[in-house]
């Protein structure tokens, strides 16, 4: 009796272990080696690059002593590969060096501009989904029309067009000229340090102080970096969004619920819309993570005091600690949102569990 219970308590264990416990520990094998990698191929770039980071504290007329002293001081007299362990070591505590452009631990720094980063592409990218998926639902289901010829010569734009023209295309027009938007920065400099930084991100911090002059000074200045970060999410987005509806229209499924007599809006933003969601989510994700790392221009044309424009000022000073550091958790953010979408597969599409 006892050996039969515990072999039905073995069979109810087993569905628990393969289905949550194995995929778990995979996953975690999967981000413990992506980040080796990463870290791998960070500390290879700070040992490759011409740039010795001991002149770069001590200055080039310091004497051999003082830099045999400061190069001693930094580890980098140990062997590679002690060297190499004491980088994960350290990376592993949250310990990316001082920064020499600011004279403070990059860890710190980073707290402090990527929130700038967070919520300039947040904006960008919601503004990307709201009108990127149903512009191209739309041109899918009016497939060779004019309203498709738009949305094609849309998503064509946002791919050529540099961002850099758009950027001072847009400050001159809407800033110089009609003086709809605020100028570059964050805040004018009336507003700043009003209001207490809570999370780091002005529009969430003002309404949470309760501050609605700061909340709209704000916007004005975030509105034209958003819109313009959201124009090339949405190229991406609407693009994606009518090949996955094109693909989905042309299903029996769709013939059959035509046949069937379901109203034409159920059968398009219901039934082909909801199966191809989890394909989206994965082009939403990568929307994001790339307007999360990859807006340094837009930063730099609008003086935002992201993560962008901090690492492009960091390599231009020889920074390097402040580089890898930036560097590191771009990457941990392209994992983080992988991850994350991967849990959404299995939110949304049982088949994936």
């Amino acid at each position: 009796m006892a050996l039969a219970e515990q072999n039905r308590g073995g069979r109810r264990g087993s569905p628990f272990l393969k289905h949550w416990v194995i995929p778990a520990g995979k996953t975690l094998v999967s981000i413990a080696a992506t980040m080796l990698g990463l870290l791998f191929v960070t500390f290879v770039i700070g040992r490759v690059m011409p740039i010795d980071p001991v002149l770069s504290i001590v200055g080039e007329s310091a004497s051999k002593a003082t830099y045999d002293a400061a190069r001693e001081a930094l580890g980098l007299d140990k062997p590679l590969v002690v060297q190499f362990f004491i980088y994960i070591g350290d990376v592993v505590r949250g310990d990316f060096g001082m920064s020499l452009l600011t004279a403070h631990p990059v860890s710190e720094d980073i707290k402090r501009v990527f929130p700038a980063t967070l919520e300039l592409a947040t904006l960008g990218t919601l503004f990307g989904v709201v009108l990127g998926v149903p512009l191209g639902v739309i041109a899918a289901v009016k497939r060779g029309s004019w309203i498709d010829q738009v949305a094609r010569v849309v998503a064509l734009v946002g791919y050529s067009m540099p961002i850099f023209w758009l950027g001072l295309m847009g400050l001159l027009i809407f800033y110089g000229i009609l003086g709809w938007v605020g100028g570059p920065g964050r805040l004018d400099i009336f507003y700043e340090d009003i209001v207490p930084a809570r999370t780091g991100m002005i529009l969430i911090d003002s309404a949470l102080d309760g501050n609605w002059s700061v909340f709209r000074n704000a916007f004005s200045h975030i509105v034209l970096p958003a819109t313009l970060l959201g124009y090339y999410s949405l190229a991406y987005i609407s693009r994606m969004t009518r090949s996955f509806m094109l693909e989905q229209l042309s299903a029996e499924y769709i013939t059959t619920a035509r046949v069937k007599g379901l109203p034409e809006r159920t059968v398009i933003w219901r039934h082909a819309l909801g199966n191809i969601r989890v394909q989206l989510i994965t082009v939403i994700a990568l929307s994001y993570a790339n307007l999360l790392e990859g807006s340094v221009l837009t930063e730099i044309i609008f003086s935002w005091p992201g993560i962008g424009q901090y690492i492009t000022n960091a390599l231009l000073s020889a920074d390097m600690n402040a580089v890898l550091g930036g560097t590191v958790v771009v990457g941990l953010i392209f994992i983080l949102l992988n991850i994350f979408s991967d849990l959404l597969y299995k939110f949304f599409d049982p088949r994936a569990k």
